[in-house]
This record gives C-alpha cells, sequence and structure tokens, in this order.
C-alpha cells in the first residue's frame, strides 16, 4: 500500500532553505566576517553566560556549534569566534525579497519560517528542477545568498532533500529513488526522533532507513506509541500533508519566544494558559471569534510547526476551552521529549461575535 501510495502522489513540491541565513546576511553586509567563525548570539561574556545559538557559519559549525546550542558552549568550541546579536528587522526584509521570488512560480507558498517555505508547482507548466535553478539563480542575483533546494512530490521528502545537499545544492528525489534514499538515512535524520528516541533505537539495533523500514507497524508502535505510525510511513517516503497556502487572512493571535527553552510539558500547559488568557481578552475587546484555532511551536533547533483545529461553527471564546486545544496539538506533535522556543496561539476564519458567549460544554461536537 505505502508503495502504491508512494508512485501515484502527482504533486510537484520544492522545500527552499537558505543556507546558514542569519549568518550569511552579515558576512555579505562584512566580507571581514567571511574569514572567522561566525556565531549569530549574545557574547556569553556579556550575557554572562545566557544566550542561545540562532545560527552559526560553516567556519564555527567545522569546530561543533550548531543552532540551539547554548552560547557558552559555543564559546567553549570556538574560543575566537565572532558572536554578533541576530538583527531580525534586518532579517525579516531579506525574506520578504525572497518570497517575492517565490511567487513568481506559484501562489501556493507555506512560509515555514524567514529562511525556508514549500512550494507546491504542480500546476506550473514548467519543470521543478528548471524552477528550483530559476530560484537559486534570482535568490543569488538579487540577495547574494545562497540556498538549498529539496524537489519531489511531498513535503517530507523534499524537505530531506534540501537537507541532503547543503549548502547551495539541489537533491531531486524521484519516486523510483525514494526507498533507497530513505534507506540511506541515519536514523537521527527522521522527523521527530530525537536524543531518546535515537537512543532506543541504538539498542534495537536500528541505525538507518533500511533497518527502520523493516520493522513493523506493530513493532514501532509498541517502543514509540503514536510516533510509531509516523515513523512507519517516513521509512516508505509517505506524506499526505499538502503546502498550507490557503490561509484565512484576517487572524488574531498571540506569540511569545522564550530566552530558555522549555522542556518541560507542565511549563507548556503554564504558557498556553497565558496565551489562551491574552488572546481571549484581544478576541472579547473586538467582539470576535473564528472556526479555525492555530497553534504555532518552534523547537530550539529554529524548526517551526503550524497545526490547526477548525469546527463547524466558532470556537468557545473561553481561556480553558483555547489553552486545552492547544495544548492537544501540541502533545499531538510532540509525544516524546521536546525543547522549545516559540508557542503561538490564533484564530483564523473569524466572524463578529455580537451574541451570547456559550461556554464548551454548550458546544455540539
Amino acid at each position: 500500500m505505502a508503495e502504491f501510495l508512494k508512485t501515484n502522489d502527482q504533486r510537484r513540491i520544492l522545500h527552499v532553505d537558505l543556507d546558514a541565513f542569519y549568518a550569511q546576511i552579515e558576512m555579505r553586509d562584512n566580507p571581514d566576517l567571511k574569514k572567522v567563525a561566525l556565531i549569530i548570539s549574545r557574547d556569553p561574556q556579556e550575557s554572562h553566560g545566557h544566550g542561545v545559538v540562532a545560527t552559526a557559519n560553516y567556519e564555527a559549525r567545522k569546530l561543533g556549534v550548531h543552532s540551539a546550542m547554548s552560547a557558552a558552549q559555543a564559546k567553549r568550541l570556538a574560543p575566537d569566534a565572532v558572536f554578533l546579536r541576530p538583527n531580525f528587522d534586518k532579517y525579516r526584509a531579506v525574506s520578504q525579497q525572497i518570497q517575492a521570488i517565490f511567487k513568481q512560480y506559484t501562489k501556493k507558498i507555506e512560509r515555514v519560517a524567514l529562511d525556508e517555505a514549500y512550494l507546491d508547482v504542480t500546476d506550473s507548466p514548467h519543470r521543478s528542477t528548471a524552477i528550483a535553478a530559476k530560484i537559486r539563480h534570482q535568490v543569488m542575483a538579487q540577495t547574494s545568498l545562497t540556498c538549498s533546494v529539496g524537489v519531489s512530490h511531498n513535503k517530507l521528502l523534499a524537505k530531506l532533500g534540501s537537507e541532503n545537499h547543503k549548502p547551495n545544492g539541489v537533491t531531486v528525489i524521484n519516486p523510483e529513488d525514494v526507498l533507497d534514499f530513505i534507506g540511506n538515512l541515519k536514523i537521527a535524520d527522521f522527523r521527530g526522533v530525537g536524543a531518546r528516541s535515537e537512543e532506543k533505537f541504538k539498542g534495537l539495533g536500528i541505525e538507518n532507513g533500511y533497518q527502520l523500514r523493516a520493522l513493523s507497524i506493530e513493532t514501532l508502535r509498541a517502543n514509540f506509541g503514536k510516533m510509531g505510525d509516523h515513523l512507519y510511513w517516513q521509512a516508505r517516503g509517505v506524506h499526505f500533508g499538502r503546502v498550507m497556502w490557503q490561509r484565512q487572512r484576517q487572524s488574531v493571535g498571540k506569540e511569545e519566544t522564550f530566552d530558555y527553552p522549555l522542556r518541560q510539558r507542565q511549563q507548556i500547559s503554564q504558557e498556553f494558559k497565558k496565551l489562551a488568557t491574552k488572546l481571549v481578552t484581544l478576541l472579547q475587546n473586538k467582539q470576535l471569534s473564528g472556526r479555525t484555532i492555530n497553534v504555532k511551536i518552534r523547537d530550539d533547533q529554529y524548526r517551526t510547526i503550524n497545526r490547526s483545529l477548525t469546527k463547524e461553527g466558532a470556537w468557545p471564546v473561553d481561556v480553558e476551552a483555547v489553552q486545552n486545544a492547544a495544548q492537544q496539538i501540541f502533545d499531538h506533535a510532540f509525544e516524546e521529549e521536546f525543547s522549545i522556543r516559540l508557542l503561538g496561539i490564533s484564530f483564523s476564519n473569524l466572524q463578529d461575535n455580537h451574541y451570547q458567549n456559550i461556554s464548551l460544554f454548550d458546544q455540539a461536537d
């Protein structure tokens, strides 16, 4: 069944990922930085050891520095590195330039972060590889930045492709190549596999995609719960998610970025309650409600997940209802360990709320 689904997926998806985006912009604007290990973060000597690495150039990465590492640890690994505070206003402006390039080829764009996006080019008359080449050329010509592109028939494979040939590369994964490509991946490269899961796989003697694919779905469920289903399909290169480009323009939301990653579920619950309280107050003041609740999650690897739940009627404008819905979405996305840098809740598909508010228990299923 998996192979049937794989070979009959006729979509054409690109994942475009700017290489070390923040660091690359700073090196472009100050060429002297190309000669040194560059870390985008507060200098721990000036921040009393605080701070987290947003990104690092490839010179710093050769020394073991990576995103989401504490700035103090990065300083120990690269004592002579240059530390720069991130300038998000500048990065957002460049990101807007790049988004304008994407729009020349498709309106079906799912922006994941400032430095990456999925593009559905199924309806384009041009070949996927030609579009990937043109985008890379235009990004370089207009911004002097390089990007890596993955090309395949679903989002999972496109994302894995962009990660496969960095920096400044293109990886095309055709249907006939999927099983071998996935089979050669290290177990740590699969979505959702963290340090704890990797250790569990090591205990099972599983080191790569070929070995993962040999496990039954029952074995995966027994060892990894609901995540077992996701791993089962990943090992076969199957992904059902579409490029989320049709979003309600009008939305109301709140989000929070954390100086230190959240690693306890109780912390997540507390932050969702704070966000839900602010959001409900905002909705009440604007006399609005929404049919779709959206949750935004960014982990310490700066990967952003967006999930939503839509009801036929409006969601209750109620703190507990909003908090519980957000927590439900989070728990489904992160069943094991996590390290979270940002949380956000918003409502879309908005409507006027001039009627009497009702509680969650009054809502029909």
